[in-house]
């Protein structure tokens, strides 16, 4: 099995020491660079692509969540895990609208980390479970679902690919994997199956 290739930005010497030993001994991930700053991140990205990159959203030259959005927007298919001591539900929030698939808290544990990185590589959402708390707590309210959102739960209920829900909506692909990552984070759901589970209980389609 190929191992994935991970890009750090960070610009915190010492974190990143932990982190290179953390991935050091890793089976399944790789790290091929690392960038402390939104430069040093563009730069590295106009010669190498990694699979997923673990992106500080404070950054000395840069907002990671602008930098998150400019990455997705030249370069879909990497996927992006925020490591950041935020820990507000708006950031949480624009960070997955601006196309980050993970969010993870710089005091999580090492596991957490390895298995954010792990996480989104297999297209899920996977957020820490300090991060995941919160999400709850917010989303313990009643959910209120647009028409479309509704639309695009029933489909994701009935089984359909992301490709086939983009048929039937009239929509572009990545514009369905916007709207899903914003359902999951509505319904602080952790993947598609625990949103499938919470869609049937809650009766929302």
């Amino acid at each position: 099995m190929n191992k994935i290739k991970l890009l750090i930005v960070d610009d915190h010497r010492i974190l990143v020491d932990g982190l290179k030993k953390l991935f050091e001994n890793s089976e399944t991930v790789q790290l091929i660079g690392v960038a402390y700053s939104g430069k040093e991140c563009r730069a590295f990205l106009r010669n190498e692509q990694p699979d997923v990159i673990l992106l500080d959203i404070n950054l000395p030259d840069a907002s990671g969540i602008d930098l998150c959005k400019e990455i997705k927007k030249q370069n879909p298919p990497i996927k992006i895990v925020a490591l950041t001591s935020f820990n507000e539900y708006a950031i949480v929030r624009q960070m997955i609208e601006n196309g980050a698939s993970g969010y993870v808290v710089k005091n999580a544990m090492p596991e957490e980390i390895i298995l954010s990185v792990e996480t989104v590589m297999d297209n899920e959402i996977f957020l820490c479970e300090e991060i995941d708390l919160l999400m709850h707590k917010r989303n313990a309210d009643p959910v209120w679902l647009t028409p479309r959102e509704k639309e695009l739960l029933k489909w994701i209920v009935d089984g359909l690919t992301n490709h086939e829900i983009a048929e039937k909506m009239f929509l572009g692909v990545e514009t369905i994997n916007s709207y899903r990552k914003n359902l999951l984070v509505k319904l602080g759901a952790k993947n598609t199956a625990v949103l499938v589970r919470m869609a049937l209980k809650e009766k929302l389609v």
